[in-house]
């Protein structure tokens, strides 16, 4: 029902733009940056929140969330990311509904999405790597060692408590928790795209081939 989506989203403060193709319900969220008044005390819903409310309005199936971007221009990002997540959504088995693109990112990156990998590299292994050389070797270590604390510490010849300190401050410098299993596959496809796109890997790896003399 169109027009009780647009009641919906009336009530909740934003505008919409609504587009119907074939069996998908498109939804365009917008909200005016208007002058404050004198007195105002109005609280802003999250476009998460606001995505919740009008979830009832879609039929069944997976219910993606695109990025905020800054201006309506803009909102063909949004819907890229999107459209790449709504494609991949089915392989997360317990995804919730709605789910967030960037919550799609290792799928996303599996299936080619140029955008997740270059985004999981610059938001998780590129932060890590220019804070602390320590965080991605423990967090590498973290990983491979099916999230044991004890396994990890072994490993680097370090206390349990130093490799909870760093897995602490890794979520500190990221925002994302090593020792959940689903933000753990985020962190490690993280790291596996950012080895392989690193200068030095890729230095390592054409140090490796044989020079071609022409015959």
């Amino acid at each position: 029902d169109v027009d009780q989506v647009r009641r919906t989203a009336r009530k909740l403060g934003v505008d919409v733009l609504i587009g119907v193709q074939g069996s998908r319900l498109v939804l365009v969220l917008g909200r005016a940056d208007l002058p404050a008044r004198a007195g105002d005390d109005v609280t802003e819903l999250a476009f998460t929140e606001i995505a919740k409310r009008l979830e009832p309005s879609f039929g069944s199936g997976h219910l993606v969330l695109g990025p905020a971007v800054p201006a309506l221009v803009d909102a063909g990002q949004s819907a890229r990311a999107a459209l790449a997540g709504f494609a991949v959504a089915r392989a997360w088995r317990h995804a919730p509904r709605p789910v967030e693109a960037d919550d799609l990112l290792p799928e996303r990156a599996l299936a080619g999405d140029a955008v997740a990998k270059q985004t999981l590299v610059d938001r998780v292994y590129r932060p890590l790597q220019a804070h602390s050389a320590d965080l991605v070797t423990t967090l590498w270590s973290y990983l491979d060692n099916g999230r044991s604390l004890e396994a990890t510490a072994r490993e680097l010849y370090v206390h349990p408590n130093t490799v909870r300190y760093r897995l602490k401050r890794v979520s500190e410098v990221i925002g994302w928790d090593a020792t959940g299993p689903r933000e753990a596959l985020i962190l490690q496809t993280a790291l596996i795209l950012g080895s392989i796109g690193t200068d030095a890997t890729r230095r390592r790896g054409l140090a490796g081939r044989r020079p071609v003399s022409p015959r």
